[in-house]
C-alpha cells in the first residue's frame, strides 16, 4: 500500500513540476514527510532519484517542443549547481550526524517553508520588479552554487527557486524558463547522485519504493508535457503560483508538526 502511494505521489508531482519546471522533488519531499511513509534522509533520496528520471524523460519528450534551452547561460547555471550540490550534500550529513531524524526534518521543513514563500512573494510582484539580462559566467556559476545548495540539502532536486531565478536573472517567461530549470536539474541530479554514491553516503531504502517512485516520475515527465503543450504562460505561472502556495503551507504543518514532537 506504501509503495502504491509513494507511485502515485511521484506521478503528480512530476506531472505539476514537469509543467511549471519545479522538478517534482518541491511537492514529494514534504509530502512524504508530511504523510510519515519513510525517514528524511531515504526520502531526500528517493526523491532525487525520481527527479533525475523525470527531467530526463521530460527533456527528452519535449525535443520537438518551441521553448529553447539558452545553453549559453543555463549551462553555467548547472556546473553551478553541480558544484553546490557537493556543498549541499555536505551540509546534510553534517545536520544529519548532529540529531536524529526528527531534527533533519524539522530543518529542512523550515528551510522549506521561508525560501517558498520567498519564491511565491516573488512571483506574485515579478510584474512590478525589474528584471535582467544576465550574460556573465560568473554570476551564473554563483547562482548556480546556491541552488545547488538548496537542491541537494533539501532533497527537493531543483524546485520552484530555479524558475523564479530564471525570471529574475534572465527574464524568461514562464514555458521557457520551466524547460530551463529541467535541464539544470537534470545535469545538477546526476552530480547530486553520484556524490551519493562516491561517497557511500545512500541511506536504506527498499528497491520497490524505487522503482514505483521512478515509474512515477517519468509517467509524470510525460503527461506533464502532454499537458503544458496545451497551456500558455499565464497558466503556467498561475499553476507556480498555486504550488507554491500549497508548499507553503504543508511545509508550515510538517514544521509545527515535527516540533511538538522533539
Amino acid at each position: 500500500m506504501i509503495h502504491l502511494l509513494l507511485f502515485l505521489i511521484c506521478l503528480f508531482a512530476s506531472t505539476v513540476g514537469a509543467i511549471v519546471g519545479a522538478g517534482g522533488g518541491v511537492i514529494i519531499k514534504p509530502v512524504v514527510d508530511a504523510l510519515d511513509l519513510l525517514p528524511a534522509s531515504s526520502v531526500s533520496f528517493l526523491s532525487s532519484c525520481t527527479v533525475l528520471c523525470m527531467t530526463a524523460s521530460s527533456l527528452l519528450r519535449g525535443l520537438k517542443d518551441n521553448c529553447r534551452i539558452r545553453y549559453s547561460t543555463t549551462t553555467p547555471l548547472a556546473v553551478g549547481a553541480a558544484m553546490g550540490g557537493f556543498l549541499g550534500n555536505l551540509l546534510f550529513s553534517l545536520v544529519r550526524s548532529a540529531g536524529d531524524e526528527s531534527i533533519l526534518k524539522l530543518v529542512q521543513a523550515i528551510g522549506l517553508t521561508f525560501i517558498t514563500a520567498l519564491v511565491l512573494l516573488y512571483i506574485c510582484l515579478k510584474d512590478r520588479l525589474r528584471s535582467y539580462h544576465v550574460e556573465s559566467m560568473p554570476v551564473c556559476l554563483l547562482s548556480g552554487i546556491l541552488l545547488g545548495v538548496i537542491s541537494s540539502f533539501f532533497g527537493i532536486g531543483g524546485g520552484t527557486s530555479n524558475v523564479a531565478l530564471l525570471f529574475l536573472l534572465f527574464s524568461m517567461e514562464a514555458k521557457e524558463a520551466a524547460r530551463n530549470s529541467i535541464y539544470i536539474i537534470l545535469l545538477s541530479q546526476i552530480v547530486n547522485l553520484s556524490s551519493f554514491l562516491l561517497r557511500g553516503n545512500v541511506p536504506a531504502f527498499e528497491w520497490p519504493s524505487l522503482i514505483l517512485m521512478a515509474a512515477g516520475g517519468v509517467g509524470g515527465a510525460l503527461l506533464g508535457a502532454a499537458i503544458s503543450r496545451r497551456m500558455n504562460s499565464k497558466g503556467v505561472t498561475l499553476a507556480l503560483k498555486v504550488l507554491c502556495a500549497a508548499m507553503v503551507l504543508v511545509n508550515l504543518i510538517n514544521a509545527v508538526r515535527v516540533a511538538m514532537n522533539l
